[in-house]
Order: C-alpha cells, then sequence, then structure tokens
C-alpha cells in the first residue's frame, strides 16, 4: 500500500496486487455534504478507470459517486475474511 497524489490532492491509500490497482479514501464520516466533496475530489482527479473506494463509518446501502463505492469500513474488513 502506498499514499497517492492526484495533482494537490492526496489519496489516503494506493493498493497494487496481482488484481491490479484499487485506490481508497477513509472518512469517519461523510454525512456532510462538504466533507464528501472533500473526501470524493482526490478520487474525481484519477483519470484512469481502477476502482476507487470511499470507506466510512456511516451506516448507509453501498452508495456510487460518479464510479466510486461508498462502503462501510467495518462492513468492507469482513469481506476480506
Amino acid at each position: 500500500m502506498r499514499i497517492g497524489k492526484a495533482g494537490n490532492a492526496e489519496v489516503d491509500f494506493v493498493s497494487i496486487d496481482e488484481k491490479g490497482v484499487s485506490y481508497y479514501q477513509v472518512a469517519l464520516t461523510v454525512l456532510d455534504e462538504n466533507t464528501l466533496a472533500r473526501e470524493l475530489r482526490p478520487l474525481d482527479g484519477i483519470s484512469d478507470h481502477n476502482p476507487k473506494y470511499l470507506l466510512t463509518l456511516d451506516i448507509a446501502p453501498v452508495a456510487s459517486h460518479n464510479g466510486i463505492r461508498q462502503i462501510n469500513a467495518l462492513e468492507w474488513l469482513l469481506q476480506l475474511s
């Protein structure tokens, strides 16, 4: 895993494995519109078609923001096991 840069914005984690590249932003909550926009901005700035994820502790259904999947971080961790 690495930290990535998209222009002046920073992506929290970049995962590179046998499946390819994936990008992750992590936030406690994005219920506030300004926080959501701030967390999505770095991922929106990446022009490739690799998977992009926003992990939060918000209890909400899986959502998609212009192709960026918002997932509850605890549910995401359970999928890894």
